[in-house]
């Protein structure tokens, strides 16, 4: 399965993103309130400078305290980001996630960001092929 399978199964999904210079506790609004795990760092909402998740919130907070929720996002976010292309097979998706202990992937083409996937999607788009894939053998087995 393919990248661009899994974006077309998640139907109308944006990408939240937030401006540089947005404090860490606008950007932890935002994730609480649209209930996301990670926003995408953009001065224009369409190229990606740096991603913030939720565990890097937690991890300032448990070293820095309370006082970092009025810093920049951009003093904590991640800036070497690790992207895909809608061509780029699940399975390799997943074992970069999973090797790399991340848990969102920005979609990258020309640039551009044209989504976002998560490890849950990816895991879920697996299970759904490998349920395909069951069906078929037990009717090839049964003769159907």
């Amino acid at each position: 399965m393919q990248v661009q399978q899994i974006l077309k199964s998640k139907g109308i999904d944006s990408v939240y993103t937030v401006k540089p210079g947005t404090k860490v506790a606008d950007a932890a609004k935002i994730l609480a309130e649209k209930r996301i795990g990670t926003v995408v760092i953009s001065s224009d909402g369409v190229v990606a400078e740096g991603i913030l998740s939720e565990r890097d919130i937690v991890r300032v907070l448990a070293s820095n305290g309370a006082g970092c929720l009025s810093d920049a996002v951009d003093d904590y976010m991640t800036k070497k980001l690790v992207t895909c292309a809608r061509g780029d097979n699940a399975d390799a998706i997943l074992a970069t996630m999973t090797e790399g202990r991340f848990r969102h992937m920005p979609v990258v083409e020309d640039g551009k960001m044209v989504g976002l996937i998560t490890l849950g999607d990816v895991v879920k788009a697996r299970l759904s092929e490998l349920a395909m894939e069951k069906t078929a053998l037990e009717g090839m087995i049964m003769g159907h």
